[in-house]
């Protein structure tokens, strides 16, 4: 015989339920892909704002966009570096979703002053106006803005002092770099992003992850080599290729093969982040 509940039990079991179904109640498993990345800056519990960071030698401060964690502990800070559309929506959604992880995230706008009247990317009319800018962004000037994005973190009350990079495509390949070029960052995240020269490669110190897709040959062939000069040098290094999947699989979800590799490789990204940054 079946038991009935009183009416007041069943009203709160139903509200349980719907709170558990509600998207927007729990911090999702990885980043947005491109299309949902605004809905997920708009339902965030966590608190992001825009800065301003001094960069030593540069006039004027560049513009960051940093997220917090909701943790009662001090938290790692992770330097986000952007793909080659700038600071995109989806570029903050997945700084949003490092912070939901447990990271203090910063990603600097390096296109800050070379846009239209001395903007950044929302300067830019459209994107390919932001890839043509982003391009003639020096590896250099990225170094710089990553060590002062990383200094003001360091100095944030709620920081832990580990630090750690994580890019993707163009800052893919700038995350790498910054891993040699910051003999002190503790470990570095790259997203189908190339290696850089060998002397550099030399000079890492800390453990690099990588991951690819198997369809996106002009980065995906730089892993085989890449692996084989870190290893020779003693260097941690870690490559995960995902068959089917393209360059930018992160953030172009709506492809099935995208969407594998990036709910695969997400929580690599931060199992290894938190274990080396502890």
């Amino acid at each position: 015989m079946r038991r009935l509940l009183p009416a007041a039990l069943v009203l709160v079991a139903v509200s349980a339920a719907v709170a558990q179904s509600t998207p927007s109640t729990q911090p999702a498993a990885i980043p947005p892909g491109e299309e949902g990345a605004k809905a997920r800056l708009n339902s965030s519990p966590r608190h992001g704002e825009f800065i301003d960071i001094t960069v030593p030698g540069r006039d004027k401060p560049v513009k960051a966009y940093i997220v917090y964690p909701e943790r009662a502990d001090k938290a790692p800070v992770v330097i986000v570096t952007m793909e080659i559309f700038g600071l995109s929506d989806w570029l903050r959604g997945v700084t949003d979703q490092l912070a939901a992880d447990g990271f203090i995230a910063i990603a600097p706008d390096y296109l800050t002053g070379k846009g239209p009247n001395g903007g950044g990317t929302e300067a830019f009319p459209d994107r390919d106006s932001v890839v043509r800018a982003v391009q003639g962004v020096s590896t250099a000037d990225v170094i710089a803005i990553n060590n002062a994005a990383r200094d003001y973190g360091m100095k944030l009350p709620a920081a832990s002092g580990k630090t750690a990079s994580i890019g993707f495509c163009w800052g893919g390949g700038k995350s790498f770099a910054y891993a040699a070029a910051q003999p002190d960052l503790n470990a570095a995240v790259v997203y189908y992003g190339t290696p850089p020269a060998d002397p550099e490669i030399a000079k890492i110190k800390c453990p690099v992850l990588a991951f690819y897709g198997a369809k996106d040959n002009r980065v995906t062939s730089t892993e085989a080599p890449t692996a084989e000069k870190m290893k020779n040098l003693g260097k941690s290094f870690t490559p995960h290729i995902y068959d089917g999947a393209g360059h930018g699989f992160l953030r172009a979800q709506g492809d099935p093969a995208n969407l594998k590799a990036s709910e695969e490789a997400w929580p690599l990204t931060i199992q290894f982040l938190r274990e080396n940054t502890k």
